[in-house]
């Protein structure tokens, strides 16, 4: 009975002991609710640099996707000043950060769905909820237009895009011009003409059409172009995308959308995948 007590009260200082170092030690994974020593954490914060990547696992994966900022690009005249709010803060007495996102969909790196301009099938609920995920995920290739010109049906002839290709992504001057790091929208941007979309529709495989600018249609064809597109339901236009760097050539893209019931168009993150 005395060996019982005498390891019970040893049991419990040491419990209290560990209980003391937990709260109060300066070297612990995780600091304490407790611990008031604000220079300390502080000077740990301070040294704390997150890594940002553009290319990951020494080249195999290539992120062409515009970072969201208050300065990325936008299809909306409002732009994305106030598009993200920290709503409850942990340096203002909340238990737990939480942000608040107001995205204008047709900015940065987006896609379309069909009832972006074609109102019976915004009605029908054609939005990027039904969109085929095995169309904007596989091998695509990636090509560089001829710099003089809107994307033409003459200009689809010259690529001598083979059939079978599914995915194309359509590099052109607004990479060299830098049009999508730019703050205001330019309206002098390449994109397709509607003959350029017709063709593509009427001698190509391809369902899946990426540019990079904020729309796939040049804006004399804005209308016309989307149209032609849209009309079959079965091409899907990923627009906005980061080409800069990135080698012409055959890779495996992967993009996602947000599942936004009704809605007609939606953040994408691509990745280019060797």
């Amino acid at each position: 009975m005395k060996t019982v007590l005498i390891f019970l009260v040893y049991t419990q200082v040491l419990a209290t002991i560990l209980f003391s170092v937990s709260i109060s030690s300066p070297n612990q994974a995780y600091p304490s609710l407790y611990n008031d020593d604000e220079a300390s954490c502080i000077e740990k914060t301070q040294t704390l640099k997150p890594i940002r990547r553009e290319i990951y696992g020494n080249g195999r994966i290539i992120d062409i996707t515009h970072k969201f900022t208050p300065k990325t690009l936008s299809g909306h005249p409002d732009g994305l000043v106030d598009f993200l709010t920290l709503s409850s803060n942990m340096r203002n007495g909340s238990l737990y950060n939480f942000s608040v996102m107001k995205l204008p969909l047709h900015s940065g790196t987006h896609v379309d769905a069909p009832g972006h301009m074609v109102a019976d099938y915004f009605d029908a609920g054609f939005d990027v909820d039904t969109l085929d995920l095995d169309v904007l995920n596989g091998p695509a290739l990636l090509v560089d237009v001829p710099r003089h010109s809107n994307i033409t049906a003459e200009v689809m002839k010259s690529l001598n895009i083979p059939k079978g290709v599914r995915r194309v992504l359509f590099r052109t001057l607004n990479t060299d011009r830098g049009l999508m790091w730019k703050e205001e929208f330019d309206s002098s941007y390449v994109g397709f003409m509607k003959d350029g979309a017709q063709w593509l529709v009427d001698n190509t495989d391809i369902k899946l059409v990426g540019i990079d600018y904020l729309s796939v249609a040049a804006d004399d064809d804005l209308v016309p172009a989307h149209l032609v597109f849209f009309e079959g339901r079965e091409i899907i236009l990923v627009e906005g995308l980061k080409l800069d760097d990135v080698k012409a050539g055959l890779y495996n893209v992967h993009c996602l959308p947000l599942r936004l019931v009704g809605a007609e168009g939606s953040p994408i993150r691509c990745i280019l995948m060797k």
